[in-house]
C-alpha cells in the first residue's frame, strides 16, 4: 500500500561501463557461453545458468570465481554512497545475488558505513528486527535481497531505493 500524497518516483538509471580487464573477463566468458549452447550439449537450465553467470559479471568479477577478488568491479566503485550518505539520505539496496551483497557489505564495512542486511534465509523474527531497526534509524543502507524484499516489506525510512542488478522480469521488480 503506498500513500495518495506520495510525489511520483523518480528513476535516475545508472548505466556503468566495465574496465577493460571486467570486458575481456565478460567477453571470455560470454564466448565460452555461446560454445556450449551452439555445441548442442546445452538445456534450458544450462542457457539459464550461462546467462545469470554473465550478469554476475557484469555486477562483480569475484561472483564468477572467488579468484577474480582483486579484480575492482566498476560497479562498485559507481555505486559507492558518500554523496547520498553525507547528505543524510538513507537507501535500500536491492540485488538479486546475495553473493553481490556480501561484496558491497565488506566494502561499506571497509569505509565505516552502517547498513543492514536482509535475505531469504533470515527467520521471520530476525526479519522483523532488521526492519524495525532500519524503520528506527539504525544503518544508512538496507541491503535487501530482491527475492526477500518482495514478500511485504513496509519501509519508509528510506528516501531511495537502488537496485544494483535489475530482475530481467520488469514486473516482479516493481
Amino acid at each position: 500500500e503506498v500513500l495518495d500524497e506520495l510525489p511520483p518516483k523518480t528513476e535516475i538509471v545508472q548505466k556503468v561501463e566495465l574496465s577493460s580487464e571486467e570486458m575481456a573477463l565478460y567477453e571470455h566468458l560470454r564466448q565460452q557461453a555461446i560454445a556450449n549452447i551452439e555445441e548442442g550439449s546445452s538445456s534450458p537450465v544450462r542457457t539459464l545458468a550461462e546467462i545469470t553467470r554473465l550478469r554476475q559479471a557484469a555486477c562483480h568479477p569475484a561472483l564468477v570465481n572467488e579468484g577474480f577478488n582483486k579484480l575492482a568491479s566498476s560497479k562498485t566503485k559507481v555505486f559507492m554512497v558518500d554523496d547520498l550518505i553525507g547528505n543524510q539520505h538513507r537507501a535500500l539496496v536491492f540485488s538479486q545475488f546475495t553473493s553481490h551483497l556480501a561484496l558491497i557489505r565488506k566494502e561499506l564495512d571497509s569505509k565505516g558505513i552502517s547498513c543492514l542486511y536482509l535475505d531469504g534465509t533470515m527467520s521471520v523474527n530476525e526479519r522483523e528486527k532488521q526492519v524495525s531497526r532500519f524503520q528506527q534509524g539504525e544503518g544508512h543502507l538496507f541491503l535487501i535481497s530482491l527475492k526477500a524484499g518482495g514478500t511485504g516489506l513496509n519501509l519508509t525510512a528510506a528516501d531511495y531505493v537502488i537496485h544494483l542488478d535489475p530482475w530481467w522480469n520488469p514486473a516482479a521488480e516493481d
